[in-house]
């Protein structure tokens, strides 16, 4: 046993007497990495050693209630200067969507955009949309969805069939909770479309503060631990989150053959504002899916709130994309193992697949296991 072992680290036998400073063997101890070993170093100190760190584990845990405390003040802060702001974001879309034009005063900003650029580059972009682009336009057009184009973490959940919407996103804004429970709502405001009715679209986010009873020492800040979505009202045949799949089906023994069409749900941005539905007090119950879906939901709310609201202007320029890298996503095996499962389920069930066109020829309608839609 692990207890064996460190009996024969100090000689074969375990001191019956009390060590001084002196006589303890740190050296030995020292070469101990890993938790079990640790564990076992701890279990073999001295009863009145075990009892002082005890009491240091209680001033530790009065230090994380207090590290609490001052997370909390930070959210209030963070809610009172939220309004000084805002009203430079109201600036900032009037400006985006064309509603303002600045003056000379308001554009005298030295960015840096003089230097020479490479004329490789030039030669890369004379043949893009960028050439297309009306010189007169009003605002900066499509400036959120290149933002999302920009950011590999956002990138990622754009689809094609997602630009024509996006190109309609006029704003996006964060409304923060105080209290009861602390967190923030995002509020992605969009232009007249053919697509839904909705002129704003929200994602709430939940957070708590309280060092969790079982791990006290686990506290690292406030945690978003729930997150609500909202309905989108889409207009006829325009849901671009669910996609007709035509399967041919041959009877087995009159050899007739059948076409069933079934519902299912289609790769979307939009699928972002219909998270899994998690009951209070079930967070501990979730698969291991359903969590990694609200784990990473949980990481692009908080991305969106903290670094592409306050920044959104250097996001579309790309100056501060250099700080990206640790949002990369190097999981290529995971990648690699999505991609196989997905052609062999194409291989094997010979699916058509078109958008939902208002087709009510439907059979069924699949959602993934634990997946409420809102």
């Amino acid at each position: 046993s692990i207890l064996d072992e460190m009996e024969n680290v100090q000689g074969g036998q375990v001191p019956q007497a009390p060590l001084s400073a002196d006589s303890f063997p740190v050296g030995n101890f020292a070469r101990l990495t890993d938790a079990d070993n640790l564990l076992a170093h701890v279990h073999m100190l001295p009863p009145k050693m075990k009892r002082r760190l005890k009491a240091l584990k209680k001033i530790q845990l009065q230090c994380t209630h207090i590290e609490a405390k001052f997370y909390e003040e930070v959210h209030k802060l963070e809610c009172n200067f939220n309004k000084f702001y805002s009203e430079l974001y109201v600036k900032r879309e009037k400006i985006v969507n064309g509603k303002y034009e600045p003056t000379d005063d308001e554009c005298d900003f030295n960015d840096g955009t003089t230097e020479e650029v490479p004329k490789d580059m030039l030669d890369r972009w004379s043949s893009s949309e960028l050439k297309k682009m009306d010189p007169n336009a009003p605002g900066i057009p499509q400036f959120w969805l290149n933002i999302f184009k920009n950011v590999a973490i956002l990138n990622e959940m754009v689809q094609l069939h997602d630009e024509p919407i996006l190109k309609h996103l006029e704003d996006i804004k964060v409304k923060f909770l105080e209290k009861d429970p602390m967190g923030f709502i995002l509020e992605f405001h969009f232009s007249e479309n053919p697509f839904f009715t909705n002129k704003v679209l929200t994602k709430e986010y939940f957070m708590k503060c309280v060092p969790d009873e079982h791990d006290p020492f686990g506290f690292e800040g406030p945690e978003i631990y729930k997150c609500k979505g909202c309905s989108i009202n889409w207009k006829t045949g325009k849901d671009i989150t669910v996609k007709i799949i035509k399967k041919k089906q041959k009877h087995k023994s009159k050899g007739a053959v059948r076409t069933v069409t079934k519902v299912v749900k289609n790769d979307s941005f939009f699928n972002f504002f219909s998270p899994p539905v998690v009951n209070d007090g079930c967070e501990n119950e979730l698969d291991q899916e359903t969590q990694e879906l609200l784990t990473s939901d949980f990481e692009i709310g908080h991305y969106i709130r903290e670094r592409i609201v306050p920044n959104a202007v250097l996001y579309y320029t790309g100056e501060a994309l250099e700080d990206e890298e640790e949002y990369d996503d190097d999981d290529d095996d995971d990648d690699d193992d999505d991609s196989e499962d997905l052609s062999s389920e194409s291989d094997n069930d010979s699916e058509v697949y078109q958008r939902s066109e208002g087709d009510t020829n439907t059979t069924e309608q699949n959602h993934p296991p634990d997946c409420k839609q809102q």
